[in-house]
């Protein structure tokens, strides 16, 4: 027989191991994602394969017919590595990394097509430790996008590449959407099992582009998070967003509790919505006091500036919180900092640490990103 003592103890370490099981499910699924999921397909490439496809260096382009064939020669000429990607696909995933424990504290949606690529992508969203739920469908391939590297004879491959921490010459981007056009509302988001996955998350974020394919989606998930005083992020993601997608959006808009962007998109927004200002503070006010169906919660805008003060509004007041530094010499490729930013962001913002953490984190995160190739990042991250 145990004395009193001892097994008061083992309940007691019995308890405290159930809790801990406990939290950590608790935990998962909390942050929400839907947009448009991408293969990265990155590689060292020579300028024979730039002129045969048009390629022009340090360029990012949507795929045409004349590209079709690129992906394919791509893999099968190169040594390639693959990544989740996507714009919102990479800031739930920069969001876990930030996290770490427990795995699948994010849940991203998306459409993918059944081939070898999407294979790949599920592959890569679960070693990211992604809860991912893609909507499958085989009329359009795995959208992809690749990265080809040039101007460094001396880094053949990609691995090469991430090793060293530089590229040594020039990225080109080629873009091809695809499946994730495809993605259906009817089909994927109203399955009982999937919206339960959506109820069950605590933070949303949708980038932009999604309102490009699936405008009804983000809306019911907006107002799903307003109607439980849960909180709804936006990004302005593209200047042409606002320009030609102006009308989803402000459907959305009133929904919204944070809304992300840069300088060039806010200038872009203020413009389309005929604020006739050009000053960032107040184009981040004019935003903030944009009618909101969630009276609870107060818009928060944010709006990054590259090398210059993110911009914020707290209440009535407006912020701006100064960015990390970074020698020039040490930054790579800046094309991930967006949505590094906003996944550093998210990481506190499910956890409902300050504002400030939230900045902080989003600086920390865009700082490591852009000293690297593509949106990749070390085993763990250094923000305490």
């Amino acid at each position: 027989m145990l004395p009193h003592f001892w097994k008061v103890l083992l309940v007691s370490k019995h308890f405290k191991t159930l809790n801990k099981t406990s939290h950590r499910h608790k935990s998962q699924n909390m942050l929400f994602g839907m947009g448009n999921p991408l293969l990265d397909i990155c590689a060292v490439v020579n300028k024979d394969f730039l002129d045969k496809f048009g390629l022009k260096q340090n360029d990012q382009i949507l795929a045409e017919e004349k590209h079709k064939a690129l992906f394919d020669e791509l893999v099968k000429r190169f040594k390639v590595e693959y990544h989740a990607g996507g714009s919102t696909q990479n800031s739930v995933k920069i969001a876990q990394w930030m996290i770490q424990q427990p795995h699948k504290v994010a849940t991203f949606f998306g459409c993918i097509g059944t081939d070898k690529f999407g294979e790949i992508l599920k592959r890569k969203a679960e070693e990211a430790h992604i809860d991912a739920h893609y909507y499958e469908q085989s009329l359009e391939p795995t959208g992809t996008c690749a990265a080809c590297i040039t101007g460094d004879n001396r880094m053949c491959s990609y691995e090469k590449v991430l090793k060293a921490g530089r590229t040594h010459g020039y990225r080109s981007l080629v873009a091809n959407l695809a499946a994730a056009n495809c993605y259906k509302k009817e089909d994927h988001l109203d399955i009982e099992e999937n919206w339960k996955l959506v109820e069950k998350a605590k933070v949303y974020y949708i980038a932009g582009f999604f309102l490009t394919v699936s405008p009804e989606s983000t809306l019911k998930v907006a107002k799903h998070a307003s109607e439980h005083n849960k909180v709804f992020g936006l990004n302005l993601s593209a200047p042409f967003i606002s320009q030609f997608y102006k009308e989803p959006m402000m459907k959305v808009m009133p929904y919204v509790d944070i809304i992300f962007g840069n300088e060039t998109e806010a200038a872009t927004f203020a413009r389309e919505q005929g604020f006739e200002t050009e000053d960032i503070e107040e184009i981040a006010r004019r935003v903030q006091k944009l009618p909101k169906v969630n009276k609870k919660r107060q818009r928060i805008v944010v709006f990054t500036q590259g090398k210059d003060g993110t911009v914020v509004t707290s209440g009535d007041e407006v912020t701006i919180y100064p960015v990390l530094e970074i020698d020039q010499k040490d930054i790579v490729d800046t094309n991930g900092a967006g949505d590094a930013f906003v996944g550093g962001f998210l990481s506190q913002l499910v956890y409902e640490r300050p504002l400030e953490e939230c900045i902080r984190a989003g600086h920390y995160s865009a700082n490591v990103i852009i000293r690297r190739a593509g949106c990749t990042f070390p085993e763990k991250p250094e923000f305490h």
